[in-house]
């Protein structure tokens, strides 16, 4: 997920039943990761749900990235090769985002093209670092291998213009999820940040669920309303995901997930991958930033044409409502809830690193996730049950999708909404 501006998974775990609710807790300040923390971390396949680090990329060195070498440090980015490695991510999502803005344009299709073709460069250019996957057998096979498996999500349904023809030619080109709505409600979905234009999903909508689970392509629910989740659970013949959300009961935010849908995610088989920004995490932070969305569509309504003046209007804007960072236990607190409302089978880890401005202490980058697995051990979580945190559940849900694809017999849905473009 990107603000403007500032706020800019073998399946050895399905074998294992979900053991007795972990403890929760709060975690101490400074966390030191131990040796046998460390251990079970590297054992485990670390999938992360959403890095945005492909639209970083773009606005700091336009499509191409050409002046950029991930091999090299990268202070400006929470992502780079070394760190990457350090932090033993074996499967990154990479978000293909567009900002909803650029539907009205026109340009959402293209620019969309352009930032698949990121990731895909970022496993040409860097070969021995990344390696394109499209499938849980890929997952497997790249990350033996020793190299990060590539995925790619796109983030907002405007990106498929209405067209489930290029839904399809998404797939094609290595979309493995598609993120309903970002900060905007669609004619067909509605957005958390936004006010209700479909209440919940129109007949195309439960066409474009229905077209994903046909793809083997995930459904994710990380941006949209309630009602939209709902109605998508409802819909979807396959697990979905949040690729980037956290849990509406420790910090209240539109962002974060209810509790009644977290209980419908079980019922459904569906991880919620939880976000580290500290304006979701933190209570304090989400409480600051309610407005965040409403106040970047104002600043657009009230600078349309000058981007200069919309990001310094923007930082101002965030300054005057700045909120703590809040800690890396924070993160894991979320995860608790999550545990304790839908069960250990049902979270993961979708950091939103590149695409947020601010984190908890302690989780400065993609080297960090180690942490997560210290306090999850010292809050009484199991090896069995951190691996599935990490990239397990993930997995399964992946797995569950490939099979419904295989196995679907819906009849075909119609290629358009109702007044779209041909």
């Amino acid at each position: 997920m990107r603000y403007p501006v500032l706020v800019s998974l073998v399946l050895c775990a399905l074998a294992v039943g979900s053991a007795a609710e972990p403890p929760t807790g709060g975690a101490p300040k400074t966390i030191v990761v131990s040796e046998k923390a460390l251990a079970i971390h590297r054992e485990a396949l670390l999938i992360d749900g959403h890095n945005d680090l492909p639209w970083a990329l773009r606005e700091t060195d336009g499509p191409g990235f050409t002046s950029v070498d991930l091999n090299k440090p990268q202070k400006r980015f929470h992502t780079d090769i070394a760190r990457l490695k350090k932090g033993n991510l074996g499967a990154q999502f990479w978000s293909a985002y567009v900002p909803v803005d650029y539907a009205r344009k026109g340009t959402a299709v293209k620019v969309t093209l352009e930032q698949i073709d990121v990731v895909h460069e970022l496993a040409r250019r860097y070969p021995d670092a990344f390696e394109m996957a499209y499938s849980t057998e890929d997952i497997l096979r790249v990350r033996k291998g020793g190299k990060i498996a590539s995925l790619i999500g796109i983030e907002g349904g405007q990106a498929i213009d209405n067209s489930l023809a290029l839904l399809r030619c998404y797939y094609k080109l290595g979309v493995r999820y598609m993120t309903l709505t970002h900060s905007e409600s669609l004619d067909w979905a509605d957005s958390c940040s936004d006010e209700p234009r479909a209440n919940g999903l129109t007949p195309f909508g439960v066409s474009v669920v229905h077209e994903m689970n046909r793809l083997g392509m995930l459904v994710d629910l990380s941006h949209v309303s309630p009602d939209t989740m709902r109605a998508a659970l409802k819909a979807t013949k396959a697990p979905v995901i949040f690729s980037h959300s956290s849990a509406r009961g420790v910090a209240d935010h539109v962002r974060n997930v209810p509790d009644d849908v977290l209980k419908l995610v079980k019922e459904n088989r569906g991880v919620v991958m939880v976000n580290f920004f500290s304006g979701f995490v933190n209570p304090d932070g989400a409480r600051a930033m309610k407005l965040m969305f409403e106040k970047g569509r104002e600043l657009k309504k009230q600078f349309p044409n000058d981007d200069a003046k919309y990001r310094d209007a923007f930082r101002a804007w965030a300054k005057e409502n700045d909120y703590p960072a809040g800690d890396v236990g924070q993160i894991v607190d979320h995860i608790d809830h999550i545990v304790k409302v839908a069960g250990t089978d049902h979270v993961g880890i979708g950091s939103d690193f590149d695409g947020v401005p601010k984190l908890p202490k302690q989780m400065d980058d993609v080297s960090c996730y180690p942490l997560l697995t210290q306090i999850m051990l010292d809050r009484g979580y199991t090896k069995e049950q951190i691996h599935k945190v990490l990239g397990g559940n993930l997995m399964r849900v992946f797995a569950d999708a490939e099979k419904v694809s295989r196995d679907w017999t819906a009849p075909a849905a119609a290629d358009r909404a109702p007044g779209a473009r041909p």
